[in-house]
């Protein structure tokens, strides 16, 4: 039997319908606004000023603390303002602008397609490279790369597993990368495995990929003849179950190990990363290149034109519908993400992030929520919880503001994963409850361990 993470989980239709749009390189846009605030952690620093000439690659953006990231041009040109921009949810964020003027990369960024696949000896290397480039997680989090390839004192990593499964419905930018990039991927997965020291790597795909899973292997097989470097990698077909993506949920289904309430991946031995972040590593440190593009799927029924296109960070998502043809007549709710955890986009002006994968177009009758009733204590969200948590008693204390029992009942374990919304048949807006709940008893949590004044 194929894998599967063990407790929750519902099968959502795939809607992959981009599945078969190869990677197209989008045309870099007259302006860029490229944010400061594109990862999990302090915004970058920015180091340039109106009036600078910069050119692509060249840093923009400084760390801020341990947890940031530099931040990188992603075109070459002038620098007309630095200051706040409303992002996609329409909160204002500092963003850098850049006026557009040709391509001039800098220097030492390799922009051949030649496969580099030798592993450098020396793991500082590595790592510098990796966080000098602006490497960050690209499976939805954007945690630095380089702080979660280096284990904190008394953890150790034994297993290094890429998240391949892309389970949320629509979303095919890591599908079209594990078919068009995928011996670039599996030398990023090596050069992690060199960082962290481990003896396997396993690239978590979901059966209903096979062409990636044959891609995949493929790449794998060719690699490990090469180089000691790649032994010790496979590839595990896994079932198609969503949110087999989720760190946890990944880690269970790929070594049957939980992680507990709170805990991290690493208190297990497992290190979890995407595949398009593996693909970033190895464009960092074997072509010297920043994290300044990504691929994005731009879908929808309602959406003419499918596409997964390689995008320049700081691109305004108006540019990219303009280019595709324009907004559709009947989209009601355009989506940074997958319409499982993707949020809402406010503001078609503002521009993609590192960690921008999908553009969703939806229709009024698919985003059109049906009349909450009540619940019947069926406890289907309960049984779909990955997380193995009570969303029906969850959003009760949710809803009368009972913070010191959200608590105790782990209402900081959720995922925000949308199953318990999604098998609701009273329509309870379940997640959303839930979702400012959590927040806030977050919020409470780490003031008690916050530094006094």
């Amino acid at each position: 039997m194929m894998k599967t993470f063990s407790i929750g989980g519902v099968h959502p239709d795939d809607r992959k319908i981009s599945a078969g749009c190869a990677i197209e390189v989008l045309p870099v846009p007259k302006t860029v606004y490229i944010s400061m605030a594109q990862h999990l952690g302090a915004p970058a620093k920015p180091v340039v000023v109106p009036g600078d000439k910069v050119k692509t690659g060249q840093i923009i953006g400084e760390p801020a603390g341990f947890i940031s990231a530099f931040v990188h041009s992603s075109v070459s040109g002038t620098v007309k303002s630095v200051g706040p921009r409303k992002d996609l949810a329409g909160n204002p964020v500092t963003h850098v602008e850049i006026e557009v003027d040709g391509d001039e990369w800098m220097e030492g960024i390799d922009t051949s397609d030649t496969l580099a696949a030798e592993v450098p000896a020396d793991v500082q290397f590595i790592i510098d490279r990796i966080k000098g480039n602006g490497v960050v997680g690209l499976g939805g989090a954007t945690f630095p790369t380089n702080v979660k390839l280096c284990p904190p004192p008394g953890k150790k990593a034994d297993i290094l597993i890429l998240n391949g499964a892309e389970c949320e419905p629509y979303l095919t930018s890591d599908y079209r990368i594990m078919i068009e990039k995928s011996r670039q991927i599996v030398v990023g997965a090596a050069l992690m495995k060199k960082v962290l020291g481990v003896g396997r790597v396993v690239i978590g795909i979901e059966e209903n990929k096979p062409e990636a899973i044959a891609m995949m292997s493929e790449a794998v097989r060719e690699l490990a003849v090469s180089s000691p470097d790649y032994a010790g990698m496979e590839v595990m077909t896994l079932k198609k179950k969503y949110p087999q993506g989720g760190e946890k949920q990944l880690i269970d289904a790929v070594t049957r190990r939980q992680v507990k309430s709170m805990g991290l991946p690493i208190d297990v031995g497992a290190v979890v990363q995407n595949v398009a972040t593996s693909l970033a590593v190895y464009e960092a440190v074997q072509k010297n290149k920043p994290l300044i593009d990504n691929t994005v799927t731009v879908t929808g029924e309602c959406f003419p034109k499918q596409s997964n296109l390689l995008v320049r960070v700081g691109t305004p998502l108006s540019y990219i519908i303009d280019f595709l043809g324009g907004m559709p007549a009947d989209a009601a709710k355009v989506i940074s993400g997958g319409p499982m955890m993707g949020k809402a986009v406010s503001n078609l002006d503002a521009a993609t992030l590192k960690g921008t994968s999908s553009v969703l177009f939806l229709t009024e009758a698919q985003t059109r929520r049906k009349p909450e009733t009540n619940c019947i204590r069926c406890g289907k969200c309960a049984e779909a919880c990955p997380m193995g948590l009570e969303p029906f008693l969850l959003n009760k204390l949710a809803r009368n503001g009972m913070t010191d029992e959200l608590e105790q009942n782990a209402v900081q374990d959720c995922i925000e994963c949308g199953c318990c919304l999604y098998t609701c048949p009273a329509n309870i807006p379940l997640l959303d409850y839930i979702r400012v709940a959590k927040g806030e008893v977050i919020r409470i949590m780490r003031s008690r361990t916050a530094p006094k004044k």
